[in-house]
C-alpha cells in the first residue's frame, strides 16, 4: 500500500498505525487528522467562550439556559471523537508492551477528562473542560502536521508511480496504432512512443533513434541518445523523435517498480539512530509517568488537589515525544526521497549510516570506472597523414563482423572520417586471428600479432615501435594488412582500449575532497592495463592501490585485506563476480546498470553508471546523520527542561505551565524538528554532467 492511500476505516487505520518503532506513523491518514482537527476546533471555540475562567480573564460575561452543559457535552464529544486515535494508539502500545507517545497522550487526555467530569459533579473546583478541548485540538493539529510532513517526504513513491502514462499506443500486426490501457499490454508487444511522451514499459528499441530524458530514473540531467537495440526504461521521456519499443517487462517487473520497492524498503528500515530514538521514547514514558505520579503526590500533600491534577496533566502532555517520534522517521523519509530523485536508491539504512565513516573506496574497474567496451584510442599509418584512409579501409573490412573490436573500429570510422566507409565483399572470419575481405579491388585483412605471424607480414619500424608502446600500456593492437601480388603490406595500426569514463577522474578527486583516505581499483586485467587506467584516473603512488589480475572468486579477499588494516570499506561494482565483494564490504554500492545479482548484494544502488554518485552517497549519509543527531538532541533537551517546569518546580517563582500551553510548546518542538529535517532538501547529491 502506498503511503497516504485512502479507503481504510479510520479506526482500523489508527489501530494499525501504532506499531512499534517508526512504523507507528505508517497507517495514519493526514486527511483523517485534518477533519478531526477542524471539527474539534469548531467544538472547542464555544467551550472556551463559555468558560468562566476565560470570561474572567477577558472581562466579559453572558449567560443562557443550559450554558453549564456546553463544557461537559461538547467536551465529551471532543474527547471521544478527537481523542479517539490517541486512545486507540495508547491501547495498542500498551497491548504491544511498547509504551511511547500515544500512551502518554492518551493518559494525559484521560486524566483531563476524568478530572473535568469530576468537576462537573462537584468533586473538584476546576474549570477544565476548555483546557481538555484545547489540549485534544492542539494534539490533533500537531499530529496532522507530523503525518503531513512524513507523507510529503514519502511522496517519492507516489511521484515515481506518476511517471507511468495511463495508456500506450500499441502497434498491431497490420501496422496500425491502437491506444490501450497499460494493463492490456503484454510482453513482446511493440509500442509507439511519440516525441514528448513517456515510455510505458521496459523494453528495447526496434525502430528509430531518440534523445531520452532519464533524469527521473538516473538523476542525470542531460538526455542520452538511444537507438535500435538499446534498452529503455518505463517512465523515461523521448524528447525529440518517435521510437518503437518492444516490451520485455511489465508491472512489478519493470525497473521503475524495482526502484519503488527499494525506496519503500529504505523508508521502512531502521538504523541505529532510530533504535536509539525508540529506546529513548520508551524511557521517556517511564520517566514522565513516574514524574506525573510524584507531581500529583507532592502537590496533594501540599494541600492543593486541584493544582495536583493540573500539574499532572501538564507533565503528561509536555512529555509526549512528538518531536522525538518525528526526529528520525522524517529524516529517513526525506533522505530516501531526496536520494531517489538524484538516482541514489538506499536499500539498507545501516549501510547509509556507515557510509559517513568510510575511509576506503574499492572500485571494480570494468563497467564502473571504465565503460566496459573498447574504443579506438589511437591510429597510426605507414604513410604519414593517411590515418583516416587506413581507418576507412579497416572499417570496410570489419563491417560484417560482430566482434566487439570490429564494432569499435566501424564506430570510430563513422565518427572520425565523416565519409562513407569502404564497401567490402567476400568477407571471411579467420578464427582467432582476425578477418579478411575484398575492398575496392584488393584483398585486405585486419587482425592482431597472430595474423601478422601467419601472413609473415612485417610492419615498418615506426609502426612496430608504436604498437609496442600501445601494448605496454595494455591496449589491444590490431593491424590493417593489404594482400596483393607484391606480398603482404602493413598499412596501419589501431590501439583499442576500454574507455575510461570521463566522469571517473572527477569522482576520484571528489572522494579525496570528502576525506576518503584510500581509493583502490580491482580488476582481472593484466597489471599494465590496470596501471594505465589508474594513471589516467590520477591514482596516487603509495596511497591509492591497484589490485590487478584478480580472479573473480578472490575479489572479496581483497576487501577483507583492506578491512584487516582497519579500514572501513565501500565496494563499488556492477557484475555477478562483484556480488561476494559487495556483500563482504562495510557498504556495498551497486552500479544500477549492472546485474540483478550485484544489486541484490548491495546496500546502496546508483541508478546511473556515474561513479560520482558515490560522493553523493557520502554527502547524504553525513547530512542525514547530522540531522538525526540534531533532532534527537533538540527533542531530548526540550524534555529535560520542559518536564520540571510542567511539574511546577518554579511555581513558587510564578512560573507555571498550563496543559494547553504545554501542548503548544510540545507542538512547537515538533515544528522545529520538522523544519530542521526539511533542510536535507538542500543537499546536492546528483553529479554535474561532465563537459
Amino acid at each position: 500500500m502506498r503511503d497516504g492511500q485512502h479507503g481504510h476505516d479510520e479506526h482500523q487505520e489508527h489501530d494499525d498505525g501504532h506499531r512499534q518503532g517508526h512504523d507507528r506513523h505508517a497507517g495514519h491518514d493526514p486527511e483523517a487528522f485534518r477533519r478531526k482537527f477542524w471539527l474539534s476546533l469548531a467544538l472547542t471555540v464555544p467551550i472556551v467562550v463559555t468558560s468562566h475562567m476565560v470570561m474572567d480573564w477577558f472581562g466579559y460575561a453572558f449567560d443562557f439556559p443550559g450554558m453549564s452543559l456546553v463544557g461537559p457535552v461538547l467536551g465529551t464529544i471532543v474527547f471521544l471523537y478527537g481523542g479517539w486515535p490517541f486512545l486507540v494508539g495508547g491501547l495498542g502500545e500498551l497491548r504491544d508492551r511498547t509504551p511511547g507517545m500515544m500512551l502518554l497522550i492518551s493518559m494525559a487526555i484521560t486524566v483531563g477528562y476524568v478530572a473535568s467530569l469530576a468537576t462537573s459533579f462537584g468533586a473538584f473546583d476546576l474549570d477544565f473542560w476548555w483546557e481538555l478541548a484545547a489540549l485534544v485540538t492542539i494534539m490533533l493539529l500537531g499530529h496532522w502536521q507530523e503525518m503531513k510532513a512524513i507523507g510529503q517526504a514519502r511522496g517519492a513513491l507516489a511521484a515515481l508511480a506518476a511517471l507511468l502514462p495511463d495508456d500506450a499506443e500499441r502497434i498491431d500486426s497490420g501496422g496500425g496504432v491502437q491506444r490501450v490501457p497499460l494493463a492490456d499490454l503484454r510482453v513482446d508487444d511493440v509500442v509507439l512512443v511519440r516525441p514528448g511522451a513517456r515510455v510505458p514499459a521496459d523494453g528495447r528499441i526496434v525502430d528509430g533513434t531518440a534523445e531520452l530524458d532519464e533524469s527521473m530514473i538516473t538523476g542525470e540531467s542531460r538526455p542520452v541518445s538511444r537507438g535500435v537495440g538499446a534498452r529503455v526504461v518505463a517512465g523515461t521521456v523521448a524528447t525529440d523523435s518517435a521510437i518503437r519499443v518492444q516490451v520485455d517487462a511489465l508491472g512489478d517487473d519493470t525497473a521503475l517498480a524495482g526502484i519503488q520497492r527499494l525506496v519503500a524498503q529504505a523508508q521502512q528500515s531502521s538504523g541505529r539512530a532510530q533504535l536509539l530514538a525508540d529506546r529513548f521514547a520508551a524511557w521517556l514514558f517511564y520517566i514522565a509517568t513516574a514524574t506525573a505520579v510524584l507531581t500529583f503526590v507532592v502537590w496533594s500533600a501540599l494541600g492543593s488537589v486541584d493544582e495536583a491534577v493540573v500539574r499532572t496533566v501538564t507533565v503528561l502532555v509536555i512529555a509526549c515525544p512528538h518531536a522525538l517520534g518525528l526526529a528520525i522517521p522524517l529524516v529517513i523519509a526525506l533522505s530516501t526521497a531526496v536520494a531517489a530523485r538524484a538516482g541514489i536508491l538506499v536499500k539498507d539504512r545501516l549501510a547509509l549510516e556507515r557510509m559517513r565513516t568510510v575511509d576506503a573506496v574499492l572500485f571494480d574497474k570494468t563497467g564502473t570506472l571504465t565503460r566496459g567496451a573498447h574504443t579506438v584510442t589511437a591510429v597510426a599509418a605507414e604513410v604519414a597523414g593517411a590515418e583516416d584512409e587506413v581507418l576507412r579501409l579497416a572499417a570496410g573490412v570489419e563491417a560484417d563482423s560482430e566482434h566487439p573490436l570490429a564494432r569499435a573500429i566501424v564506430a570510430a570510422a563513422d565518427k572520425r572520417t565523416g565519409t562513407a566507409r569502404a564497401t567490402a565483399t567476400g568477407f571471411r572470419a579467420l578464427s582467432g586471428r582476425g578477418v579478411r575481405a575484398h575492398v575496392e579491388g584488393r584483398d585486405h585483412a585486419v587482425g592482431g600479432p597472430a595474423l601478422l605471424r601467419e601472413l609473415a607480414a612485417r610492419p615498418s619500424d615506426d609502426l612496430r615501435r608504436v604498437g609496442e608502446e600501445w601494448s605496454a600500456r595494455g591496449a589491444a593492437v590490431l593491424y590493417l594488412v593489404r594482400l596483393d601480388g607484391g606480398g603482404p603490406r602493413v598499412l596501419g595500426a589501431f590501439a583499442l582500449e576500454d574507455e575510461v569514463r570521463p566522469e571517473a577522474r572527477e569522482a576520484i578527486a571528489d572522494l579525496r575532497a570528502q576525506g576518503v583516505r584510500t581509493i583502490a581499483m580491482i580488476t582481472g586485467d593484466a597489471r599494465p592495463v590496470a596501471e594505465a587506467v589508474a594513471a589516467k584516473l590520477g591514482f596516487r603512488a603509495g596511497v591509492d592501490e591497484v589490485f590487478a589480475e584478480v580472479l573473480p572468486a578472490d575479489k572479496d579477499d581483497k576487501v577483507t585485506d583492506l578491512q584487516r588494516r582497519g579500514l572501513i570499506v565501500a565496494m563499488v561494482g556492477d557484475g555477478v563476480n562483484d556480488a561476494p565483494a559487495l556483500a563482504r564490504a562495510n557498504v556495498g554500492i551497486a552500479i544500477g546498470a549492472g546485474t540483478d545479482v550485484a544489486i541484490e548484494s548491495a546496500g546502496v544502488v546508483l541508478a546511473s553508471s556515474d561513479p560520482r554518485g558515490v560522493t553523493g552517497v557520502i554527502r547524504l549519509s553525513r547530512a542525514s546523520y547530522r540531522k538525526m543527531i540534531q533532532n534527537l538532541a533538540w527533542a531530548a533537551g526540550y524534555n529535560v527542561v520542559a518536564i520540571p517546569l510542567a511539574a511546577g518546580v518554579l511555581a513558587g517563582a510564578g512560573v507555571a505551565l498550563s496543559p494547553a500551553l504545554g501542548a503548544v510548546l510540545m507542538s512547537g518542538s515538533t515544528i522545529v524538528v520538522a523544519l530542521n529535517a526539511q533542510l536535507l532538501r538542500r543537499v546536492r547529491l546528483a553529479p554535474t554532467p561532465p563537459g
